[in-house]
């Protein structure tokens, strides 16, 4: 698989904001199967192989709940590496009673569960790109049912232990206002392309020809509001660009757009037209 690693243009980290840290390192570790790389009091860099993060969390000063009908978080996605990974998480939830939602996307297979705050997480395989189905640059994605006999052939109870080190964040998806202004500043500003419609509700983008990097919808609303600073939700997601060239390239695109850009420790930092903020890194 290329489409987690350069030249592609993926999505490496993700920083979410909680109200009880130790409530959701206690959720992200026993119920997930994190590590703990680092820690704070107000925060926690989670890994799966022990060297890097893809996943932080954050307790904002003054938290406030997650705040419902705005823009930010929709879910973040874990890819695990295979098959018999997704069963044996399965059987883990299973075991210890947590509640989950599913689907067959024809291009991968998703479990879909929230954190202790409201966080949406998906936790999928893909299938072999090979199985994607592509008309006229769009690849064919449903929601159908998952065959969970069939999956948990490819399992064993008992044998979770924890996210496989090669886990990567597979995608991200999030609320936004409206989709006109934001395919124009993920497209022509951060260089992605679109990969698949869904009506005039959602589009899903990407690099490379994945199935999607980064999922847009509409479903908060027209128009939604930013969540609070101090809201639980998402903080910022990093993409990650294959040279330091594209990656200034891209800056340029987005100072060209009118787009905000701020540089922080040779980490530049932009905001969508929903407010949802993202590190461009190399």
């Amino acid at each position: 698989m290329t489409f987690h690693n350069k030249p592609t243009t993926f999505v490496g980290h993700v920083t979410i904001k909680v109200e009880d840290l130790e409530r959701s390192l206690q959720f992200y570790q026993e119920v997930i199967g994190f590590k703990v790389l680092e820690q704070t009091n107000s925060s926690a860099k989670l890994t799966t192989d022990g060297k890097t993060s893809i996943l932080s969390l954050e307790k904002p000063d003054n938290v406030i709940p997650k705040q419902a009908r705005t823009t930010g978080l929709y879910h973040f996605a874990i890819l695990l590496p295979h098959r018999s990974d997704l069963a044996n998480i399965v059987l883990h939830f299973i075991e210890n009673s947590v509640r989950i939602g599913s689907s067959d996307h024809l291009v991968s297979e998703a479990l879909y569960l929230s954190d202790p705050d409201g966080n949406g997480i998906e936790i999928y395989i893909d299938r072999d790109p090979s199985d994607w189905e592509w008309s006229n640059g769009e690849v064919a994605m449903a929601v159908d049912p998952l065959n969970f006999p069939d999956l948990l052939s490819s399992g064993k109870q008992g044998s979770w232990n924890g996210l496989p080190a090669d886990t990567v964040m597979g995608h991200i998806h999030l609320h936004v206002s409206e989709l006109v202004k934001t395919e124009e500043f993920y497209t022509k500003g951060l260089g992605f392309e679109v990969v698949n419609r869904f009506g005039d509700q959602a589009l899903f983008i990407s690099s490379n020809k994945y199935h999607h990097h980064i999922g847009l919808n509409t479903w908060n609303g027209i128009g939604a509001p930013q969540p609070p600073k101090n809201g639980v939700g998402i903080e910022s997601f990093t993409l990650i660009y294959s040279d330091e060239e594209t990656r200034n390239k891209v800056a340029a695109n987005l100072k060209q757009m009118g787009a905000i850009l701020k540089e922080e420790n040779d980490v530049f930092i932009t905001y969508d037209p929903s407010g949802n903020a993202i590190k461009l890194m190399f």
